[in-house]
């Protein structure tokens, strides 16, 4: 006498476990979605702190013009005294 498995596999899906599938599936593609919306949102951010970033480093740059050029107006002027 062969020795019977002790558990059978039922292959039997009901309605709740394909629903709950579904809805699962839905759950992991709309999650998919979202997540790559932030992360074009994060790109467009990014993107646009550089631009910033390099608009005040000009800004910076000239500042830096201005200043050395007012040094020398005044080193000059304090050598004319």
């Amino acid at each position: 006498m062969a020795a019977e498995p002790r558990w059978r596999l039922n292959r039997e899906l009901n309605v709740s476990v394909l629903v709950q599938v579904g809805l699962l599936g839905a759950l992991i593609v709309g999650s998919w979605m979202n997540l790559q919306r932030q992360l074009d949102l994060l790109g467009r951010d990014v993107s646009l702190l550089l631009e910033r970033q390099k608009e005040v480093a000009r800004k910076i740059e000239q500042l830096q013009a201005a200043s050395i050029s007012h040094e020398v107006r005044l080193g000059s002027l304090e050598t004319q005294r």
